[in-house]
């Protein structure tokens, strides 16, 4: 599959056919880590305009080290987002190799990822967040721009139901593994400063794309920054929701397809979407999913995503068609 400029016409956030863009939909995808290089690896196969938000509440592993450190945002969830978007050539698959590589031969480098040193240096040598991240995307050939969801670095809390009593987590890589059922997800700070291009990018677009991922660390928690979540709820786009392919085994063991919805509501009251996109082997209670769609304003599609190699991973190709089928049947007659 490659971009393509006969896209029928798309409609925005339901208020009426506008001209499909040449090389594909403006696609904002939010998310961070695996699940967001996977949405970012399909929607490159159809888009040209792609923008990744991303979450920037990593404490864990050389992200951690790094934003303690230097008091700079955690930099491995936007390395990943660059290096799925790095150009499918020689000289993009290079640097994709290079920003993923870590360093293990002990020392104080030791367990640090390349990508997340050079993104670093360029943010201490242009002193701006987003023109580093911009350079960085030029350097690698990246087909798309990335952004993080708020400018500064955020620590994810969680209240968590366990053996009969409430406790709360504090650190993204503790809400990912809380040992217990989430009932409440914060940030701190409690009103973060959204970023700015992030905002522009979300009124701008016509699709915007959650999920797949960590469902709380990573792809709820854009919802607790104001300005992004007003941007959300507000903009023009469609939206659309991909669910993962099966349960994890940290933060949302045990919580059906339908309760990752029922948690998205509670999280964004009043958050409309368009789509919700799954397999057919993570539906579960298929007429409660379709429900718990319904009461988001969406469509539930199921379309086959999963690798065939037994893995509950995304096939690119796979869920580029099942977006591209949810892209286009939006602009159908009577959508």
């Amino acid at each position: 599959m490659t971009p393509s400029d006969d896209l029928p016409t798309q409609t925005g956030g339901g208020t009426g056919p506008v001209e499909a863009r040449p090389g594909g939909p403006s696609v904002v995808a939010l998310g961070g880590g695996h699940g967001l290089s996977s949405s970012l690896s399909a929607l490159r196969l159809l888009s040209d305009h792609l923008t990744a938000v991303v979450t920037v509440a990593d404490d864990g592993g050389s992200s951690g080290r790094l934003r303690d450190e230097l008091d700079v945002l955690p930099p491995g969830d936007l390395r990943m987002a660059l290096a799925a978007l790095c150009d499918d050539s020689e000289w993009g698959r290079t640097w994709s190799e290079l920003l993923q590589h870590r360093f293990t031969s002990g020392g104080e480098l030791d367990g640090h990822a390349m990508g997340n040193l050079l993104i670093v240096s360029l943010w201490e040598r242009l002193g701006d967040t987003v023109s580093g991240l911009d350079w960085v995307g030029r350097l690698l050939g990246a087909r798309g721009r990335v952004l993080p969801m708020a400018s500064v670095p955020l620590v994810v809390e969680a209240d968590v139901a366990r053996a009969g009593e409430r406790v709360t987590v504090v650190g993204q890589s503790r809400v990912a593994v809380p040992d217990g059922r989430i009932e409440q997800l914060r940030v701190v700070p409690q009103d973060p400063p959204a970023c700015p291009e992030a905002v522009s990018a979300v009124l701008d677009a016509d699709w915007v794309v959650m999920g797949p991922g960590s469902w709380y660390s990573s792809v709820l928690v854009h919802l607790l920054v104001p300005g992004l979540a007003a941007a959300l709820h507000s903009t023009t786009a469609r939206r659309c929701v991909t669910l993962n392919l099966s349960a994890e085994q940290g933060e949302t063991f045990g919580l059906s397809p339908a309760e990752h919805l029922h948690a998205l509501a509670a999280h964004a009251p009043g958050l409309r979407v368009d789509a919700v996109l799954a397999d057919p082997s993570g539906i579960g209670d298929r007429e409660a999913l379709v429900d718990a769609a319904a009461a988001l304003g969406a469509r539930l599609v199921v379309r086959p995503m999963r690798r065939r190699d037994g893995t509950a991973r995304h096939d690119p190709l796979l869920l580029a068609a099942a977006y591209r089928d949810v892209f286009e049947d939006a602009g159908r007659p009577g959508r």
